[in-house]
């Protein structure tokens, strides 16, 4: 824009709507001014970041890798209608523990790959 536009807008019947977009374009840069100082001053108020030497490390060991074992499922045993009924604390935390064969199953020699594939299946 340039001087003759802003000049004509505010002799012209508009000039309380350029006043009011003016006004409101004040109060929003207020608005920023104050967001970005509220920021700063929580920002001084977190504790401080910590320093390299302060950084986790890896064990002696080295990276912890992950550890595959084979799983049955832990079974809850069935009462007796005359017995006492199971409490939950007889629970376990999980619904399988460790397997006792810890073989892992493979495909049999000979037999077919997917469900759908044409083979004729484990014989």
């Amino acid at each position: 824009m340039n001087t003759a536009t802003l000049v004509q807008l505010a002799a012209s019947d508009h000039q309380w709507a350029v006043a009011a977009a003016f006004i409101g374009g004040i109060i929003v840069a207020g608005a920023l001014v104050w967001a970005v100082r509220a920021g700063m001053r929580y920002m001084d108020q977190e504790s401080p970041r910590p320093q390299p030497d302060e950084q986790p490390r890896l064990p002696d060991g080295g990276a912890v890798r992950e550890m595959r074992e084979m799983r049955e499922p832990d079974e809850i045993p069935l009462t007796p209608r005359t017995g006492s009924r199971l409490m939950p604390y007889e629970l376990h935390h999980a619904s399988t523990r460790t397997g006792k064969d810890q073989q892992r199953k493979r495909w049999l020699p000979g037999s077919s790959g997917a469900f759908g594939s044409g083979g004729p299946g484990h014989v």
